[in-house]
């Protein structure tokens, strides 16, 4: 068998180890159109933000391992241009234009997802970044101790942009956060992304909400960042408005497309070709709360689902129960947490939902570091199912998070989650934790 992997990342990468320890025969190759693969893109922000930092250390495996450890053959450089499901092959350029052509019995589509990149007048100047591959984060961090830059501006408030903000600011650049919505975090309730709001001016960034950029304008070195209300100055931009699957390739070979336009998969991870699969941030996946397709691109989904087509190509049965969309991130000493939907995630999927938002403190008041905690909690008022928590504060929320996820992965009631036998040491929690705090609230709206 010719297992034949587009892509080595995460997904591309965790298939090909599995694949090779399932199958110590089997020829597997590995077509990546860049140079590095397996390596840590959620860190680039945290060695950006240390001037001593190593791009290089965010390598997780060398690609000399892969070929001689592993007997991969991995090829660098190698862009694929076309799939060709009716032939089982593709074909595309490797690093210096020669076209190559390879057959497959099988094959991963393990593409990622792209930086989305508004076409607006300016977009391509050099001072303009994205920080997707490990390639944006050596340009970035070189561009910043080349320019010795002091004002930067970003451009969007999802995740990697508000770990950038915290980046940037370590370095002692002043930020300007520039968000076209009037509020931080609008999957969050007010309160909880008030908090965050609060924690960023409190370290300088300068937030400017409900401007939609409309151009960006060059002038020697520096930047003019145009609204339609208000210019705002920079000598860099990071264009940090989410992601979207690269499902190109699956899209023109003729399979099936599905959530957000990424690549349908069934549980096994097979696309529309049965002998095709797709797995990684391109590929769509169930919701563990609706049981509906949804794409929520996640680091250990994309390995999970690597390690999932490797089994199921050597004869494994395999089931991908799905996914919660948790997802946790830090804004210099705050934790953002979420599982599960929100209150109007939970509308449109159906449910009838209601929620609480509940103030209450991470330790026992008496012991030293207890600190404020949000929780976001939402349950179904017919089933009495726990549909989804969202937490904001100080004190190890990234943590706290895990016990909602795994309650929705049981698919509990509030009443059940609500009654678990969660530690308690005045160190670590209250008696009653936030959690079931949240819970005992929300039962009463129940």
């Amino acid at each position: 068998m010719h297992f034949v992997i587009i892509g080595g990342d995460a997904a591309g990468m965790s298939a090909a180890s599995r694949a090779r320890r399932n199958d110590p025969a089997m020829a597997i190759t590995v077509l990546e159109m860049t140079e590095d693969v397996s390596y840590s893109a959620c860190s680039m922000p945290y060695v950006i933000a240390d001037e001593e930092g190593d791009m290089e250390t965010l390598i997780m495996r060398a690609p000399a391992v892969f070929r001689e450890k592993q007997n991969i053959d991995l090829r660098l450089g190698h862009r694929v241009e076309a799939i060709d499901p009716k032939n089982r092959r593709v074909s595309g350029k490797d690093a210096g234009g020669k076209p190559f052509e390879i057959s497959f019995d099988k094959l991963l589509i393990a593409t990622g997802s792209v930086a989305n990149m508004p076409l607006i007048p300016g977009h391509e100047l050099p001072h303009v970044f994205v920080l997707k591959s490990l390639d944006d984060g050596r340009r970035v961090k070189a561009f910043i101790e080349e320019k010795r830059i002091e004002k930067a501006a970003i451009i969007g408030a999802g995740y990697i942009g508000l770990e950038m903000c915290e980046a940037l600011t370590e370095r002692g650049i002043t930020v300007q956060l520039i968000r076209n919505r009037p509020e931080l975090l609008p999957w969050l309730a007010p309160e909880l992304s008030a908090a965050v709001d609060t924690a960023l001016r409190e370290k300088g960034v300068l937030i400017n909400h409900g401007c939609t950029t409309e151009r960006i304008e060059t002038h020697d070195s520096r930047l003019d960042i145009c609204c339609r209300e208000a210019c705002f100055d920079a000598e860099m931009v990071l264009m940090a408005i989410g992601v979207r699957p690269s499902s190109f390739l699956a899209k023109e070979a003729g399979l099936e497309l599905g959530a957000a336009g990424a690549i349908a998969v069934n549980r096994s991870m097979q696309t529309s070709h049965p002998d095709i699969y797709a797995a990684g941030d391109c590929a769509d996946a169930y919701h563990v709360v609706t049981g509906e397709k949804t794409w929520i691109p996640m680091a250990l989904t994309a390995n999970r689902a690597g390690w999932a087509v490797a089994d199921h190509i050597t004869g494994r049965p395999v089931r991908m129960e799905g996914v919660a969309g948790t997802g946790v991130f830090k804004i210099f000493d705050v934790e953002v947490a979420r599982t599960g939907l929100t209150l109007h995630e939970a509308e449109k999927a159906g449910f009838d939902p209601v929620e609480v938002v509940v103030k209450t403190y991470s330790r026992a008041k008496t012991v030293p570091g207890s600190r404020p905690v949000w929780v976001q909690m939402v349950g179904d008022r017919q089933s009495g199912r726990l549909l989804g928590v969202s937490m904001v504060g100080r004190d190890n929320e990234a943590r706290r998070i895990n016990a909602a996820a795994v309650a929705l992965h049981a698919r509990m009631r509030v009443v059940d989650f609500s009654t678990t036998d969660m530690a308690y040491a005045p160190p670590f929690s209250p008696v009653w934790d936030p959690l079931l705090v949240a819970a005992n609230q929300l039962l009463k709206k129940i």
